[in-house]
């Protein structure tokens, strides 16, 4: 670490072996498991491969909205009390996930193993999901659509306090979260940093209703339920440039049920505002979908139990590479329009 021996933080590490990885070829991925999709991510743990938390985390604004050297500082002492406790007898041990490598996944031990190559956290990620395409086992609302935003139900985190709530809306509020909370368990596991609650969140099945959280409020914990919105678990993926995800070059917005009733179309169908068309899907002959356009079904289909958009159906339902058609109204006519998606390669 750079931090200054004589600095708060920099006196915490004293009392901690740091390593920094810079390789993930011999690392127990099942161990370290993590949305791989980060700037940084730090692991607290002792020799016996116990975590008593995470740092790290991010969202789709920046790579770096929830780091702060304050909040990791506060992290490094609570881990310091936290080995303290453990040392004492007074931590539970918990079970060990099961083991996992890089090496298990062939695809990319062929991409970096055989060359040489770095073995990076964004490229097991990939490779995981490229496999479990694969093999049948990949769940796009899981795997693609990972880390759910916080922001998304309410909660808005004072970065620098961890996991204290600064601002609280929607189904936060609804449920009696406050500003002044502190976040200190979620779903009945304690958390205490960001990437804990992150993490633990992530873990929340997207069929899900609602989610416990237990917040600290004058050192009281109070238990809370939160109902879960429409589509909770949705995050903008663009930043993950992610093999398994459908490119198809622009973005929509679902129509208000005041847009659609004015123009005589279904409340409950699908119908999506074109409101950017990249020139990168006239390059690679994507479609011909102008701004102003409104998609109204893909591949015949109108409705959908996940996707209010159109663009949302294609990454839920596409294989990269698929083509198909999607019916567009233009200027008040319907037409069909032919689709093909493209697939990202990101080998960094």
């Amino acid at each position: 670490m750079l931090s200054p021996s004589d600095s708060p933080l920099g006196k915490q590490l004293r009392n901690y072996v740091c390593v920094r990885i810079i390789r993930m070829d011999n690392v127990d991925i099942g161990l370290f498991e993590h949305d791989r999709n980060n700037t940084i991510y730090f692991y607290l743990l002792n020799a016996d491969e116990q975590i008593y938390m995470r740092y790290g985390g991010r969202d789709s604004r920046s790579a770096d909205s929830y780091l702060n050297l304050d909040s990791l500082a506060l992290a490094a002492a609570k881990g310091l009390d936290l080995h303290k406790q453990y040392q004492a007898g007074q931590l539970a041990k918990k079970p060990r996930p099961k083991e996992d490598s890089a090496r298990n996944y062939s695809m990319l031990v062929e991409r970096t193993f055989k060359s040489n190559a770095c073995v990076e956290c964004h490229l097991i990620g990939d490779f995981q999901n490229l496999h479990r395409e694969k093999d049948g086992t990949l769940d796009k609302l899981v795997h693609l659509f990972r880390s759910p935003d916080l922001r998304t139900i309410g909660i808005e985190l004072d970065v620098p306090k961890g996991l204290v709530v600064r601002d609280v809306s929607g189904a936060a509020k609804a449920a009696g979260m406050q500003a002044g909370d502190r976040i200190a368990k979620w779903e009945g596991d304690t958390i205490w940093t960001f990437a804990d609650a992150q993490w633990r969140y992530d873990k929340v099945a997207r069929t899900a209703k609602s989610t416990r959280v237990t917040v600290e409020r004058a050192g009281v914990l109070v238990d809370l339920t939160i109902a879960l919105p429409v589509r909770w678990w949705w995050t903008d993926t663009r930043y993950r440039q992610s093999s398994i995800e459908p490119r198809s070059y622009f973005d929509d917005r679902a129509l208000t049920a005041e847009e659609k009733t004015k123009l005589g179309l279904p409340l409950d169908g699908l119908a999506s505002y074109v409101k950017y068309v990249s020139s990168m899907a006239y390059s690679v002959a994507a479609h011909d979908l102008k701004v102003g356009d409104i998609i109204l079904s893909v591949d015949g289909k109108d409705r959908d139990e996940h996707a209010d958009t159109a663009s949302l159906y294609i990454v839920l339902h596409k294989t990269p590479g698929d083509t198909g058609t999607m019916e567009v109204l233009r200027d008040g006519k319907k037409t069909s329009m032919p689709l093909k998606t493209i697939r990202m390669s990101f080998r960094k």
